[in-house]
């Protein structure tokens, strides 16, 4: 992946990092919770097809501000942390260049094929 991609993301899951920071909440919890979002993989048990659905959704950037910012303005720390640790964690998948799922398979996804 280009390495500007990847400053990209890193700085994303820096700022993930800084938002969590911002609560009253331990670390605890930000490493408790960070790769809960990759329980969207057991879709895979099923097929391809909806494992890549429940993968993608749970590894949504746009879906966690919007859960982030919900929580927000309407003053529920559990959703504003839900949107913190999906948007960090898909930060840091994408690091790692685990993008967005084809449903083609785990390996297909919009950064290229895992492996190559």
């Amino acid at each position: 992946m280009n390495i500007i991609l990847k400053l990209e993301e890193l700085a994303m899951l820096l700022l993930g990092i800084w938002a969590f920071s911002l609560q009253d909440l331990s670390w605890w919890w930000f490493m408790g919770l960070f790769f809960v979002p990759d329980i969207g993989m057991l879709g895979y048990v099923a097929n391809n097809k909806i494992g890549a659905f429940f993968y993608n959704i749970f590894h949504h950037k746009g879906l966690a501000i919007i859960i982030g910012l919900v929580g927000y303005y309407l003053k529920l720390q559990e959703l504003e942390v839900a949107g913190i640790i999906l948007f960090a964690h898909s930060s840091f998948d994408r690091l790692l260049g685990y993008g967005l799922k084809y449903e083609k398979g785990f390996k297909f996804t919009h950064l290229g094929e895992i492996g190559n």
